[in-house]
């Protein structure tokens, strides 16, 4: 039985509207110079490519490379685009979709806890791709993501001062990736390969100008890429970092410092831009290791506003439906308005009951947390943030007891988290099968288009490479899909 008589079958089961739709990489990439959908499209247009869309359809991708761990074959897809999606500035059947540093996984080798990495010049991407008329996805072209000189850059790691996580790279062999690949690794005269440039890439926002803003999970940075993709200038929370050069007012912005404390791979997970191309709004996606490790096992994350006009930093704080969930997206509906993914790492084909869902939060009546009025026991720490007797506010929350009574004790501080309600369960919208909810297209008139990220169809159980499944029985692969809700109310 072929892959794609599989996925058919399976997902027949497991999708309440229509049925999957396969297309071939040689079937769905075009050049750009063919025509694309009017972006003056009728609403009653919309919708009749709507009613053809089939939920669940498949992204192009085409095999990178097949490679072979403990007796199986794994082919590891080059395509990878469901870090975040971003609706086209200009036409509305158009979104952009990002892909994350490039295959990995879990490895544990001689110099202790790292990643492989399978393809370790993998160059992360920006892709484009059409809703066609006739409902099929189809991708227009790439973008490259380069240096300030126009270099391709990798997802390897980061230098540990600019933001890197400690991570070891090794490659399919099991060895560390070194800077002379003909010489053993020496810490000193021939360490593990580091890419300053290198990103994790899981936020996008595509601005009308033809510049994108993307977010990682390394430093965590933000990013400004002209149109080509080469990087323009960035934001982070270090202030050594000679590449972080946005000017505002005579100021240079950088991220709240206690952001450099985010938990290994989950950094800033979603950003988004309000409609007037002011204000980036940035979302973590777990509690932040503020200050240590210890008390990353709960329901507290963070939001950041950055005016890219005034240069004024603004955060808030979200609280989660349960403790270590993910927030993996966010997108403007206003200055102050927003959608959020909130999410756990679940397959609902494994673990019937899983959360995918779809919050719309707001900034009205949540404390600004860079505002606050120091006092006795509220203080500005330069490392951790706010603190409260002395704590950070992950601290301060961590009560193993009755977490609940903390955020009460929160409030009667006269902190407020932002508002949030739910808008969207996608699990009772659509069985939805995958593990990771990450991208979303904002479409209008209550619609949204949802991408779910198929880590390159790989992934690792106990530090083994292995390929992506989404049921018990490893007999569905995973792989990009783009799910279209509508009716929303936002």
């Amino acid at each position: 039985m072929s892959l794609t008589t599989k996925l058919s079958s399976n997902f027949l089961l497991t999708t309440l509207i229509g049925s999957l739709l396969a297309l071939t990489a040689c079937e769905t990439t075009r050049n750009t110079s063919m025509t694309t959908t009017a972006s003056l499209i009728s609403d009653h247009q919309l919708n009749h490519i709507l009613a053809t869309h089939k939920q669940g359809s498949l992204l192009p991708f085409t095999p990178m490379v097949k490679v072979r761990m403990s007796g199986n074959d794994i082919e590891i897809r080059n395509g990878g685009y469901g870090s975040d999606a971003a609706a086209h500035p200009t036409n509305p059947m158009q979104f952009y979709a990002l892909t994350d540093r490039g295959p990995n996984a879990d490895f544990t080798g001689s110099l202790g806890k790292g990643k492989m990495f399978p393809v370790p010049n993998y160059t992360p991407r920006i892709g484009l791709f059409e809703l066609t008329k006739e409902g099929q996805v189809v991708k227009i072209k790439d973008i490259l993501l380069k240096d300030t000189n126009g270099n391709p850059i990798t997802g390897l790691p980061n230098t540990a001062n600019l933001g890197g996580t400690g991570e070891t790279p090794y490659n399919l062999a099991g060895n560390p990736i070194v800077v002379n690949e003909s010489k053993p690794f020496d810490k000193t005269s021939n360490p593990t390969l580091t890419d300053d440039f290198g990103l994790d890439g899981e936020g996008l926002v595509a601005l009308k100008d033809g510049t994108f803003w993307v977010s990682d999970e390394y430093g965590p940075h933000i990013v400004h890429f002209d149109a080509n993709g080469r990087e323009i200038n960035r934001i982070n929370a270090f202030e050594a970092d000679s590449r972080n050069n946005m000017i505002v007012n005579g100021k240079r912005i950088l991220l709240p410092a206690e952001f450099a404390n985010r938990r290994a791979n989950r950094g800033m997970e979603g950003l988004t831009i309000t409609p007037d191309e002011t204000t980036l709004v940035g979302i973590m996606q777990s509690t932040l290791d503020n200050p240590t490790k210890a008390v990353r096992k709960q329901d507290i994350t963070r939001i950041v506003t950055i005016n890219l006009e005034t240069g004024k930093v603004s955060q808030y704080l979200y609280k989660q439906e349960k403790a270590e969930n993910s927030n993996s997206g966010i997108v403007a509906l206003d200055n102050r308005n927003f959608l959020v993914i909130e999410r756990d790492g679940d397959f609902e084909m494994q673990k019937p009951g899983t959360q995918k869902h779809i919050y719309k939060i707001s900034l009205e009546g949540a404390t600004d947390l860079e505002s606050v009025a120091e006092s006795a026991n509220v203080k500005q720490d330069p490392n951790f943030g706010l603190t409260i007797d002395n704590k950070s506010l992950e601290q301060f929350l961590l009560d193993t007891n009755n977490s609940q009574s903390n955020w009460s004790t929160l409030l009667k501080a006269g902190i407020r988290p932002v508002r949030k309600q739910l808008v969207l369960d996608a699990v009772k919208a659509f069985n939805y099968p995958h593990d990771k909810l990450e991208g979303i297209w904002l479409m209008g008139n209550g619609r949204l288009g949802l991408l779910n990220d198929d880590d390159f169809a790989t992934w690792s159980t106990d530090g083994v490479l292995e390929q992506k499944y989404l049921d018990k029985n490893k007999t569905v692969v995973d792989a990009n899909r783009l799910y279209i809700a509508t009716g929303i109310d936002y």
